[in-house]
């Protein structure tokens, strides 16, 4: 479990007195290798102010949500890999034969059916908004995952920021201890750059947990938040001072925006190690029967995780849906024997979020929360020759609920057939620019890339579902 530091072409030379897994690595890549000089900044802070788009409701939304800050949230990403099943889960076909046979059930929204092996998340329908026309032109997994956790394709020299980075580096709280984005269990193979800070730097990478696998036990802790084993506090204390003493000298003679990040995430780090913060990862400080309600697995523990760390005031949480008895290794991606995995995967998932929900509720955070259910695109509608179901970006399902969203609706609508967007298609932009407003994000915010090229939170030609906003 560490954070992972992108983009550092510069790698000071004093070892640190921790274990060679200390819970930073540093890793180099091509984003800062024109670093961004204080003049192009400077040129940047000059001449990108942000223009209106257009006229009517959009910009005026925009606005208000730019000058609000009581209407910003926090987010909890549940993120599938794989790509889920549409009609399997949240769009279910029981007329048609390409409805497999799986049964819909209602929820507490009428005339709003879902998955039946979704039972207990069918009880909080009036807290979802189901978008059932979601449609992309991306049926690659490394494309699509990369698309949808940035809200672009991967393209020249540009790294995008993932939405974790991106919307962490807006609702960043200064003070405290814990990072801005911390993600659970990660699955990262098929797409690295698609979890990563991209341009923003490694001070808005993820902190991650539980990536190399979980034991059912009492916390997800963050590793080598100590000093390693015969070194006392105060030797670390001075090989920290002269890791200080060399970053300083160093930023003296090159004052670039990348080692101003490469410094602020090491302090970040530093803080979790003399701070508390250690104490939010340990799951054995909640009651056993809330525990037993999540789900004794990687995916449930990390939805608890998930609801401490909001707690804590941490912006950004996803957690990962991949690793599950008796189910496909790789997550959602059910070529094969598509139904006994995917219900194998719901089996975890409910439990899980249904908890997550009322915990939420209970604690007065749901308010205040955002919950977003997503994967990287959907699965055919026709069932394969080995009884499992392909990519499918075409149409395919997403949920968006809690804080900032109006549940209880469904959002767009599919062909009887499942391949076809009938009504109200929503691209991976319109999505997201769905999801910041929802946060009390302004989308038509900036960042400057590592090309010295402002590029904004999402495309600007982006149509956030309205009817989804609170």
């Amino acid at each position: 479990m560490h954070l992972v530091l992108e983009a550092i072409p510069f790698v000071c030379l004093v070892k640190l007195p921790f274990d060679t897994t200390f819970p930073i690595q540093v890793r180099s890549n091509s984003a800062f290798e024109a670093p961004i000089h204080r003049r192009q900044w400077l040129q940047a802070a000059l001449g990108g102010a942000v223009a209106a788009t257009g006229s009517g409701w959009l910009p005026a939304l925009a606005d208000s949500v730019g000058r609000s800050q009581q209407r910003k949230r926090s987010i909890i990403l549940l993120w599938m890999p794989g790509g889920p099943s549409q009609l399997d889960t949240f769009d279910p076909k029981p007329e048609h034969a390409n409805g497999g046979p799986f049964k819909p059930i209602s929820t507490s929204v009428p005339g709003m059916q879902i998955c039946e092996h979704l039972p207990k998340l069918s009880q909080w329908a009036k807290e979802l908004a189901i978008v059932r026309s979601m449609s992309t032109k991306e049926g690659d997994h490394g494309r699509a995952t990369y698309l949808m956790r940035t809200g672009q394709l991967p393209q020249g020299p540009i790294e995008y920021p993932t939405l974790g980075s991106l919307i962490g580096k807006e609702m960043k709280q200064q003070a405290g201890d814990l990072p801005s984005y911390v993600s659970v269990a990660p699955y990262r193979f098929l797409s690295p750059k698609a979890f990563g800070p991209g341009f923003l730097g490694p001070q808005y990478a993820p902190l991650e947990v539980g990536s190399g696998g979980y034991a059912n036990g009492n916390s997800m802790q963050v590793r080598n938040l100590k000093p390693a084993q015969g070194v006392t506090e105060s030797q670390a204390r001075t090989r920290l001072g002269l890791l200080q003493e060399f970053e300083t000298s160093f930023q003296r003679s090159h004052p670039d925006a990348s080692v101003a990040s490469h410094r602020a995430a090491y302090r970040q780090a530093i803080r979790m190690m003399d701070g508390q913060a250690s104490e939010s990862f340990n799951l054995s400080k909640e009651p056993s029967a809330l525990r037993d309600s999540y789900g004794r697995n990687q995916f449930g523990q990390g939805c608890l995780l998930a609801r401490r760390l909001i707690e804590r005031g941490v912006p950004f949480v996803e957690v990962s849906l991949f690793r599950v008895p008796n189910a496909q290794v790789f997550g959602w991606d059910t070529h094969t024997q598509n139904f006994p995995a995917t219900r194998r995967l719901c089996e975890v998932l409910d439990p899980a979020w249904a908890t997550l929900m009322h915990d939420l509720k209970q604690r007065g955070l749901l308010e205040d929360t955002m919950v977003v259910w997503a994967g990287e695109f959907g699965r055919t509608p026709r069932i394969n020759g080995v009884v499992g179901r392909d990519h499918y970006p075409a149409a395919w399902s997403a949920v968006l609920a809690g804080g900032g969203i109006r549940g209880g609706q469904v959002i767009g609508e599919t062909t009887p057939d499942g391949m076809r967007v009938k009504d109200r298609k929503v691209s991976v932009p319109d999505f997201l620019s769905t999801v910041c407003h929802g946060l009390g994000v302004d989308p038509r915010k900036q960042n400057m890339s590592n090309v010295g090229r402002p590029i904004r939170l999402v495309d600007p030609t982006a149509q956030p579902s309205k009817e989804a906003l609170a």
